[in-house]
């Protein structure tokens, strides 16, 4: 029997339009068809095997567990996932990936005999609609279909199946140098079945793309492995048709094992996606930075002025949130939630994060767009009236709107950057105007988000909180690194934040009672906040503190070089949706600006 593993048990697998996470035990946990934001077609890694799942490895006795792979790795700098099986029998591999799609969507997986005769089983069990409903499995031909509503999605393999209890089980024996492929298409039900496989073409085309994918890369520094490593995860993250990225390919994965924060991350939020763009763009990759500046364009054409923090994946605006109560959730976390009511939150800080990737594709010479120079333009066209706004800020509180500091700051990066385009010349607008909002905005976070007794800035006005969205303050430009006040903040988010094995939480939580956000329960660190620490600890000139803190960081990744949003310090383990886009993103930046400042080891 098998029971979902921890979160770092898992890898991705994915064909930039939708992923998979396979556990450790060679079983399918989680797969949404055909795009990351459709119903689950299994959904264990929320419930239990009667929600779907699909499990490929040793055979192993009824009742029991199955045995977990002795060694799993990606094959080079690809999302081909290789798990090795040592048995009584003999070695057996498994290869799993998801080739980039020119078609259906498929999941390949190809079992190869090594050493002696391994008995192996497929058992595949199909629940659509997040585990809701059953399908009608039945044989086309050599082929298996299961059909329900408008989804179908059929088995091919050359190994014989047989149908009980509502699953499909495949039972055979593998001798070294047999290989047995079985491919899982998707298909709408109502067209005609999808076209035959070729499970080992695919897998030369899959590895060719992602060698000539990562080719690219212009970063060649110490930490190379674990850059190459989450830029692959960003990158199988971002929903090639339309350049949209998804913050994670999971939803409801818990901040706090038992709790309630657990959130539907497969979406394209602003503030994610416009960080991710700027880490491909320093890293080499100008067409996905193309790709989603034009996402964004046509995301917001029409109502720039009501800028959403998030968007569906190809630019939707309603993103409803409802729980699915038949879902017990990840280790009986619940609910389960669908859909995020946050999409519709003022949180001023994204006018900043987008108005920042816009200038930043503009200086690394990214052709020019005019219709970006005006959404620009109206962006603060908007923030000059609204920017003294209280918000729900950069964590998406569900308590009562506040005056961020954080948003306030990121106002102030939108009409920086916004009068640095100007006076290169390259578009028009009241620049001595903006000039004095800009300086207008400086004077008030300085006068009203500054605690000069404790010298800190404090999470909002009037507050005596601390929040570690403060460390972007030296990182985006609004006070410079030896500037007291920003010496004074990283200290104290050091004492107040920091967890005893000096990872940095994002705010003070309230255990049982609803606390700054407005929920109950508390959370794990925060592993951006923590990689933005490195960063602030290295712009000080503290920089063998902020190595250590770095290689620290980079141990918390699971054996495939994978993470989660955040670390549980009291279990030792990664919490949170997985593989979260905001975890990868800081960890490449805090490794370029090591490598620039020389602070690493080896």
């Amino acid at each position: 029997m098998h029971v979902a593993g921890r979160i770092e048990d898992y890898a991705l697998i994915g064909d930039m339009q939708t992923a998979a996470l396979v556990c450790r035990d060679g079983t399918v946990d989680w797969l949404c068809l055909p795009r990351f934001d459709s119903h689950a077609v299994f959904a264990a890694l929320l419930g239990t095997e009667e929600h779907g799942f699909w499990r490929l490895g040793p055979a192993c006795a009824a009742g029991s567990e199955p045995p977990r792979a002795d060694r799993r790795r990606y094959v080079g700098d690809s999302l081909i996932l290789e798990s090795e099986w040592d048995t009584p029998h003999g070695m057996v591999r498994v290869t799993d990936f998801m080739p980039p799609r020119d078609g259906a969507p498929q999941v390949i997986r190809i079992v190869e005999g090594v050493s002696g005769r391994v008995p192996m089983r497929s058992t595949l069990r199909m629940r659509f609609s997040y585990g809701r409903v059953t399908p009608w499995v039945h044989k086309v031909g050599e082929r298996t279909v299961a059909v329900a509503g408008p989804d179908s999605v059929w088995l091919d393999t050359e190994a014989e199946t047989h149908g009980r209890d509502l699953t499909t089980y495949s039972d055979f024996t593998v001798s070294p140098g047999e290989r047995i492929a079985f491919t899982i298409s998707w298909q709408p039900s109502h067209r005609d079945q999808p076209a035959l496989p070729d499970p080992e073409g695919s897998l030369v085309a899959t590895g060719e793309f992602w060698r000539d994918w990562v080719g690219q890369c212009t970063y060649h520094g110490p930490y190379r492995e674990a850059v190459v490593r989450s830029l692959i995860t960003l990158k199988a993250l971002t929903y090639a048709p339309t350049g949209g990225i998804v913050a994670a390919p999971t939803t409801s994965l818990p901040e706090e094992i038992g709790g309630v924060r657990n959130w539907d991350y497969r979406y394209t939020w602003l503030r994610d996606a416009a960080i991710t763009l700027s880490s491909l763009l320093r890293t080499g990759y100008r067409e996905e930075a193309r790709a989603w500046r034009e996402w964004l364009l046509r995301a917001v054409a029409g109502d720039p002025e009501n800028l959403q923090i998030m968007y569906g994946i190809a630019g939707e605006r309603e993103l409803g949130e409802a729980e699915l109560d038949w879902l017990p959730g990840y280790e009986r976390s619940s609910p389960v939630r669908v859909g995020n009511n946050a999409a519709h939150q003022l949180q001023l800080d994204v006018y900043g994060e987008v108005t920042e990737a816009l200038h930043l594709a503009h200086m690394t010479g990214l052709a020019r767009n005019d219709y970006a120079s005006v959404l620009q333009l109206r962006l603060i066209r908007y923030l000059e009236t609204h920017w003294h706004q209280p918000d729900e800020g950069i964590w998406e509180v569900r308590g009562p709107r506040r005056h961020f500091v954080h948003s306030k700051v990121m106002a102030w990066v939108a009409v920086d950057r916004t009068i640095k385009l100007l006076e290169a010349g390259e578009t028009e607008g009241p620049l001595e105007e903006w000039r004095e909002l800009r300086d207008d905005i400086h004077r008030d976070v300085c006068e009203k988000g500054y605690d000069a007794e404790r010298n800190t800035f404090t999470q909002s006005y009037g507050s005596q909180e601390l929040d570690a969205s403060l460390l972007l303050i030296p990182q985006v430009g609004f006070l410079p690194p030896d500037d007291k006040r920003v010496i004074g903040t990283i200290e104290a988010i050091q004492r107040e934040l920091s967890t005893p094995d000096g990872f940095v939480m994002r705010y003070p939580t309230s255990g049982d009672e609803a606390g700054l956000d407005g929920l109950a329960g508390d959370e794990g660190a925060f592993l951006a906040c923590s990689f933005w620490l490195a960063d602030d600890l290295a712009m000080i000139g503290r920089v063998d503190e902020a190595r250590r803190l770095f290689e620290k960081l980079l141990s918390l990744r699971n054996d495939l070089g994978l993470l989660a949003e955040e670390w549980d310090a009291r279990s030792q383990r990664q919490v949170g949706n997985f593989p979260q886009a905001f975890s990868h993103v800081p960890l490449i930046d805090t490794a370029l600006r090591l490598t620039a400042s020389g602070a690493y080891s080896g």
